[in-house]
């Protein structure tokens, strides 16, 4: 396993960044009236994973990351709570509501990792 140099070497940022064009092709589909309320959210919280994971790494203090690393654990809950409710308002099919859900256990895990390397 090779050293940490970047934020871009990090499972859980990269894990993110697919998640997010996950949520941008699905939410590319919404109606437009939504374009300034689920589809504006769902987009905002998956960037917001990537860019919590990278402002915390870039902070230099460990309490600093921690606590970016929890705002990008908390953004991944605010996305799968809004693809959720894409699902019950029909924007989203089940198949797509899975595939973004698998997208977020996926990054959810070695975040939660690096959450608790941390403690």
């Amino acid at each position: 396993m090779s050293a940490i140099k970047s934020y871009r070497d990090l499972v859980a940022w990269q894990r993110g960044r697919m998640l997010v064009r996950l949520v941008y092709e699905a939410t590319a589909h919404f109606p437009t009236d939504e374009r300034f309320g689920l589809t504006s959210q769902m987009r905002r919280a998956a960037i917001g994973v990537v860019s919590n994971i990278a402002e915390g790494y870039g902070r230099g203090s460990t309490p600093d990351y921690a606590r970016f690393l929890r705002m990008a654990r908390g953004s991944l809950f605010e996305l799968e709570s809004q693809a959720l409710v894409a699902l019950d308002l029909e924007f989203l099919s089940a198949e797509g509501q899975s595939e973004i859900q698998d997208a977020i256990n996926e990054c959810a895990k070695p975040l939660s990792g690096l959450i608790a390397s941390l403690a």
